[in-house]
């Protein structure tokens, strides 16, 4: 036997797609050289040692390492094997992670990577971790997971894909089971929490408890009326809620942080009385009158018909959204939520509401229209409300009189015109009328 027989009889043959074993001989930036037993040395590119992207070559392997890897090419020019060392992995690792699914059981891995809807996972393969499925709670910001071992369950698998989903949520609800269905029977309807919000979506904000997450429907956020939830809370703030409901089946508390405040309606009917005079803000038109706000969360309608004691066409013509003025209570019904009122009998007089009081005293009308009440300077006591303001310099600058002989003159108008400022020398009595 020749010396050149005697070598090759000594040289192991490979083929692609084997897996072989091999010494780390040499390790340069763009590769990695491994002695395999070949007539030559094998390389694996810097690109096929790991499922992470950028690493340097000397983090993965050392001298003197015996490695695994995968045939991918049988010579390159210079008569090299090129192999693979992250795809030997991956062939290892299916099995492996079938088994573990097959088996219902758990995968743990570093996670390598931030991605578009959630992290990457080195698994010995790359697996994808939805954010959704990160915590029990959706989290928002996912680079402190960068560098840190979970353990996750594996709920989706497609060989042919390339495919792993894993979901960490599941594995945390199958270990603290026990002490969710403890917190769960410990919580009761009616009990007031205190928590710290979460998450804040469309339709509400999440609230931490300290053991489980409850959700706060945007309806249940506040007494007026909410556009978005980020309107009223953000995240971090720290809250008391009322239990509204445990759903131990689905494991789902619904909260609410209105209950936790006063009900400005049932605070406003108790507060206040059909016939008093109230000073609001118009906060909107519709084709059949105004709305008017006359408390915090309190809108009510002043009825077209009741706008004014002319034939009105459509309520621009009258008022105008942020104007203020005053309107008398017609109708308050707590139980619907509703308050009708008035601004045409409002120019009527009566009794002015508790709050204004202080101002104006008791305010009264007699069957006349005439004032009757004494008007006290609140300057001396302290700063005006608008309302207060609005009063006070209306009667400085007219006085009652020119206010009842105004409001006549505009009642006697046409219902189908108004006098032109050229029709009489004083101000047009619908102008004066407004500056109330």
């Amino acid at each position: 036997m020749s010396f050149e027989e005697a070598i090759n009889g000594t040289v192991v043959e490979f083929s692609d797609g084997d897996l072989v074993k091999g010494t780390v001989v040499r390790i340069d930036r763009d590769e990695v050289l491994l002695d395999i037993g070949f007539k030559s040395e094998g390389v694996i590119p810097s690109r096929e040692l790991s499922i992470r992207n950028g690493v340097d070559p000397s983090e993965i392997v050392s001298l003197g390492e015996e490695i695994e890897a995968l045939v991918l090419q049988k010579e390159d020019q210079e008569g090299r094997l090129v192999l693979s060392k992250k795809r030997a992995q991956y062939e290892r690792a299916w099995g492996r992670i079938e088994e573990v699914k097959e088996a219902e059981g758990v995968v743990s891995g570093l996670v390598i990577e931030v991605v578009k809807g959630g992290l990457i996972v080195d698994i010995g393969l790359r697996g994808f971790l939805p954010a959704s499925l990160v915590e029990l709670r959706r989290v928002r910001d996912l680079a402190p997971y960068i560098g840190m071992e979970l353990e996750a369950k594996i709920i989706e698998l497609d060989k042919n894909r390339n495919n792993v989903v894993l979901s960490r949520r599941a594995w945390l609800e199958e270990t603290q089971k026990d002490q969710r269905d403890s917190f769960l029977d410990n919580l009761k309807p009616g009990e007031k929490r205190s928590g710290v919000v979460s998450s804040v979506v469309s339709f509400g904000a999440f609230v931490d408890l300290g053991g489980m997450d409850g959700l706060i429907h945007v309806s249940e956020l506040s007494w007026k009326h909410v556009d978005h939830p980020s309107s009223v809370v953000t995240v971090g703030d720290e809250v008391d809620v009322e239990v509204l409901e445990v759903d131990r089946e689905r494991e789902r508390i619904s909260l609410s942080l209105k209950a936790t405040q006063t009900d400005p309606w049932q605070e406003f009917a108790n507060s206040h009385q059909v016939g008093e005079l109230v000073y609001g803000r118009v906060t909107k038109l519709v084709p059949f009158g105004s709305f008017v706000q006359v408390g915090p969360g309190i809108e009510g309608l002043v009825h077209i018909s009741e706008m004014s004691a002319h034939h009105v066409d459509l309520p621009e013509q009258v008022v105008t959204p942020g104007e203020e003025l005053w309107v008398k209570i017609i109708d308050l019904d707590l139980q619907r939520r509703r308050i009708s009122l008035s601004i045409k009998q409002a120019a009527e007089g009566g009794v002015v509401a508790a709050e204004y009081q202080a101002a104006f005293g008791e305010h009264q009308y007699d069957s006349s229209g005439n004032f009757i009440g004494e008007f006290e300077d609140m300057a001396a006591d302290g700063e005006e409300s608008e309302a207060e303001r609005a009063w006070r310099e209306y009667y400085e600058e007219h006085g009652e009189e020119a206010y009842r002989q105004a409001i006549a003159e505009y009642e006697e108008q046409p219902a189908d015109g108004e006098l032109s400022a050229e029709d009489t020398d004083e101000t047009p009595p619908a102008e004066v009328a407004e500056e109330v």
